[in-house]
């Protein structure tokens, strides 16, 4: 079987919510991605055979194939098609291993695999208006005797469950801004950060090429101050939880000998990727199980791995996914995760990627693995295995 390989992972910076990127519609944003890959590598965009795109909010302004018209955005060909991926949170996460199994089976030779969420512009559950109910109907609503399904609450339960405190939380958070806010003042992000001009009310055009939700100088006394958003006891705060945001994140895939006829480098290729399905009430655990089956799968221990990006959608799910896996709380996150830097939900797959794969090169980490809690009760898993520069 061919090695699918990355050669290069690119991403927005990470606005925050109503913030500088909120006047970028989001097929503008993902065009931005898409024409960096092509002008980074000197690629002819008529070369790639398909854009595998996440989006979880797919309604309004991202309801009409947003990969497809990323495309047209972008100026490429009309020849270049695009389809649009929806496992929630981890939407581009699964449209890179769509991509990496259509190259590992001989389907592509070149595709790009990404995602985009302008979570100002399109509120998570929007379009619920246009009918009553929610969208898992009532056989799924039966079967777990519930009127609905919360990440909050699940989030609530599995701090319960692993007797996590609101300072395990809160502490945890705070490492997360002060790694991004680090990664930032250090330049580490420079070389994945594509910079959007936006235009303001006034007129003016201004370059935006930093991620906004980083928050500096947080204290201990600061995030005890916050209300419990869930429930009136509850552990879990808007502090330690991941933040509203708009991006959008790309991955240059294709195979290695590809690479190699277009004498293009890849950063790393595809080494082994999992995707598992957990109890939808408490939702979250997901990354737990993933983990375990993509390592097993890849012949490799918890120890092997020299980097993990596991998405920060709350502080419990990753000092949950700590707990149970025993990996080295230093490699998790190294430059800040989703409560500091943001999660535009449809394109943190491919960001967390973006984020791994370059500090995987920065720092010579030979495997780095990345999962992903997900709406519904999933989570994708991948390793990634760095080649010779």
């Amino acid at each position: 079987m061919r090695d699918a390989v990355i050669v290069d992972a690119v991403r927005t910076p990470v606005g925050k919510r109503n913030g500088s990127l909120s006047t970028v519609h989001p097929v503008d944003l993902s065009a931005a991605v898409l024409r960096a890959l092509a002008e980074r590598n000197d690629l002819d965009p008529a070369l790639v055979e398909d854009v595998l795109w996440g989006c979880v909010s797919q309604i309004g302004e991202q309801g009409g194939c947003v990969g497809r018209f990323a495309v047209l955005a972008a100026g490429w060909p009309e020849e270049v098609p695009g389809v649009t991926i929806d496992r929630q949170c981890g939407s581009s996460q699964q449209a890179a291993q769509f991509a990496a199994a259509g190259v590992m089976s001989g389907q592509y030779d070149i595709v790009v695999a990404g995602g985009v969420e302008s979570m100002s512009r399109v509120p998570l559950g929007s379009g619920r208006e246009r009918g009553p109910g929610e969208p898992f109907g009532p056989a799924v609503q039966a079967r777990y005797g519930v009127s609905r399904f919360s990440q909050g609450l699940g989030a609530e339960e599995i701090a319960r469950r692993w007797g996590l405190s609101r300072e395990q939380l809160d502490a945890h958070s705070l490492r997360s801004h002060a790694n991004a806010a680090a990664a930032i003042d250090e330049g580490r992000f420079k070389s994945q950060i594509v910079p959007v001009d936006v235009t303001d009310e006034d007129g003016s055009v201004r370059t935006v090429d930093t991620d906004e939700g980083v928050r500096r100088g947080g204290t201990a006394a600061t995030m005890a101050g916050l209300k419990p958003a869930f429930t009136e006891d509850g552990v879990v705060t808007a502090g330690n939880s991941s933040q509203i945001s708009d991006g959008a994140s790309a991955l240059l895939v294709m195979s290695g000998e590809k690479a190699r006829e277009l004498g293009l480098r890849p950063i790393a290729r595809f080494h082994s990727f999992a995707v598992v399905g957990v109890d939808p009430v408490t939702m979250l655990t997901g990354p737990i199980p993933a983990t375990e089956k993509v390592l097993k799968r890849a012949g490799l221990g918890i120890e092997d791995i020299g980097a993990f990006e596991i998405n920060e959608a709350f502080a419990s799910v990753t000092c949950a996914w700590l707990a149970e896996t025993g990996a080295d709380p230093d490699r998790l996150n190294p430059d800040g995760g989703a409560i500091a830097l943001g999660h535009p939900l449809g394109a943190s797959g491919a960001r967390l990627t973006t984020t791994l794969l370059h500090h995987m090169r920065a720092t010579g980490t030979r495997y780095g693995l990345q999962s992903m809690c997900e709406g519904g009760g999933m989570a994708n898993a991948t390793v990634l295995e760095l080649l010779p520069r």
